[in-house]
């Protein structure tokens, strides 16, 4: 028995991950249209500069590391423009509320995730996009 393409392309997006210089979280995402891989993206610096693995997190009153770009917005900058309207974004963690925003400008309309991640301001910039959460646990088959 196979996997169902979900579980697939959220294995490819733990992969793409592991490329992550953050150690705080490691994210990876892939964005797949019409069941193919359009552009893959992972949380790390900005090119050139360095690295958290490096030189430490750069963390914010939020919490949160602010050295690194996040995955979801590698893989959209690094995308065809013309191939992310009616895509589906695999992420290992739900979206934070601005990828969340650059997922809905893209044209992204569903994404899929493997890893909670809770954001009481996600739902204002997902309404329009189709959400699944698919624990690791919950893997299925086809």
């Amino acid at each position: 028995m196979r996997k169902s393409w979900d579980d697939y392309f959220l294995d490819i997006a733990e992969q793409v991950a592991s490329r992550s210089t953050c150690p705080r979280l490691h994210v990876g995402c892939v964005i797949v249209r019409d069941k193919h891989i359009v552009s893959t993206g992972y949380n790390g610096s900005i090119h050139g500069h360095d690295h958290c693995d490096d030189i430490g997190c750069l963390i914010g009153d939020d919490g949160r590391c602010h050295r690194t770009v996040h995955a979801e917005n590698n893989a959209v900058l690094h995308a065809d423009r013309g191939l992310l309207k009616g895509a589906t974004a695999y992420v290992t963690h739900e979206p934070c509320e601005n990828c969340s925003k650059t997922l809905a400008q893209s044209g992204i309309t569903r994404v899929v995730f493997r890893s909670a991640y809770p954001n009481k301001l996600n739902k204002f910039f997902l309404k329009d996009i189709e959400i699944v959460h698919m624990p690791k646990n919950n893997e299925g088959i086809e």
